[in-house]
């Protein structure tokens, strides 16, 4: 990646569960050095990052950068009176348009993406839309950062990343919340909790595992078990006869409304 020299970005929220994750990322894909990497804290100074420049100024943060990352709360983005000046911004809140940030933090060079927690253990899927007119270098740089953190894709417009937010946003929440449904029904059964919780998690690892290696379209894996008339497709019918898709779709419309209102709250 061709940059014109060492490449410095900056981590506002670096202190951050998401923030220090994709900061770890990119040290660990080579992306950045660890000279070249700045990251702001608010109240205690994380003792990780050695030889990284660690600040509670979130301004000198972004004057010694290159590539500022934001990384803080939707709530908590309005009161950051950060310049940007011309330089490469990446917000990886929710709901914020690329307008609000171009015209908050006084640059053209505007990215949104949505990574998620997953991002921990380079896993996360992120989608990323850019303001008009960023140029390929802006862009391999973007892909370079998200691709350290797992895949990545340019969507076509905010809208989309206002549903994504839902969907791949909110990254391990909803296999969590399956799995929490699933570990409470094994305990009722007299399951002893840690062996349910073995069981789940075991679980769900490994169907991530396997669609991962596999790369089969969902629908086709769920055909496969629904054709083999098994107990998986007695479980599969009755939990859809109980209301699953449609919960699973009204949770992801909650989510993508959120997004929306977020985005013209700011």
């Amino acid at each position: 990646m061709e940059t014109g020299g060492p490449l410095r970005v900056g981590v506002i929220g670096g202190a951050g569960w998401l923030g220090g994750a994709i900061a770890a990322a990119i040290l660990d894909a080579g992306i950045v050095e660890p000279q070249d990497l700045s990251l702001s804290f608010r109240s205690e100074r994380p003792d990780r990052f050695n030889g990284s420049f660690w600040t509670s100024d979130n301004q000198a943060l972004a004057d010694r950068s290159d590539v500022i990352v934001l990384s803080v709360r939707p709530a908590d983005w309005p009161s950051l009176t950060v310049v940007a000046e011309g330089k490469l911004l990446i917000s990886v809140m929710a709901g914020i348009r690329l307008s609000a940030l171009s015209e908050h933090h006084r640059t053209d060079r505007v990215v949104r993406t949505l990574p998620n927690a997953a991002a921990e253990v380079r896993k996360s899927y992120t989608p990323w839309i850019a303001a008009a007119g960023l140029q390929d270098d802006d862009r391999t740089i973007i892909r370079a950062i998200f691709n350290a953190c797992g895949a990545q894709d340019e969507v076509r417009s905010e809208a989309e990343i206002d549903y994504l937010t839902g969907l791949t946003g909110s990254g391990p929440a909803f296999p969590a919340l399956l799995a929490e449904a699933m570990m409470a029904d094994a305990v009722s059964h007299g399951l002893a909790p840690e062996i349910a919780k073995r069981a789940v998690n075991t679980l769900i690892v490994g169907a991530g595992r396997l669609l991962e290696q596999r790369d089969d379209c969902p629908t086709d894996i769920v055909q496969t078990f629904l054709d083999y008339r098994g107990t998986t497709a007695a479980a599969i019918e009755e939990m859809r006869a109980a209301g699953f898709d449609t919960a699973v779709s009204r949770g992801l419309t909650a989510a993508f409304r959120k997004s929306v209102r977020m985005g013209e709250a700011s």
